[in-house]
């Protein structure tokens, strides 16, 4: 408490330009009321822990985005394929968040249920590869398609 009063005085000037004497003393004085007073500390220590776990959900969205964008901040050309990439990261990043609080417990004991019936029941191996190869094929001809197209100059 008594470093953030006194970055405080010292950058506002308050009791004046250059009295870091008389600033540091203020800053002891209400550092030490502050400390004697419990009510202050514990709202302080529930601000910094939130601060804390605010720049580490900042942090994550950040390398997430840094992943998806070659570690730059913004949309670059803004094309739609990386606006929704955006997107998709801040909704992850949103739930991710909800499933580290805890919060909707139910939501999330569903969503277990439903993996585990998706992925560790019997025959759900064969359906999962069965099911990717369809979308690989589908994807393949797709591509040659547009290729194609590009070739004939319709696209």
């Amino acid at each position: 408490m008594f470093f953030i009063v006194y970055a405080l005085l010292e950058k506002s000037k308050i009791l004046g330009a250059d009295q870091k004497q008389i600033n540091a003393f203020v800053s002891l004085i209400i550092s030490l009321i502050f400390v004697s007073v419990i009510f202050p500390v514990i709202v302080v220590n529930n601000l910094i822990l939130f601060m804390t776990v605010g720049i580490v959900v900042i942090f994550v969205g950040f390398m997430l985005w840094g992943f998806i964008n070659d570690g730059k901040i913004g949309f670059g050309e803004g094309s739609k394929v990386l606006k929704g990439l955006g997107v998709l990261t801040f909704i992850a990043l949103i739930i991710a968040i909800f499933w580290a609080t805890g919060t909707f417990p139910s939501v999330w004991s569903f969503l277990e249920k439903v993996f585990n019936w998706a992925f560790n029941s019997s025959g759900s191996a064969s359906f999962w590869t069965n099911f990717l190869v369809v979308v690989l094929v589908a994807a393949a001809l797709t591509a040659i398609l547009r290729a194609g197209k590009a070739v004939k100059g319709e696209d």
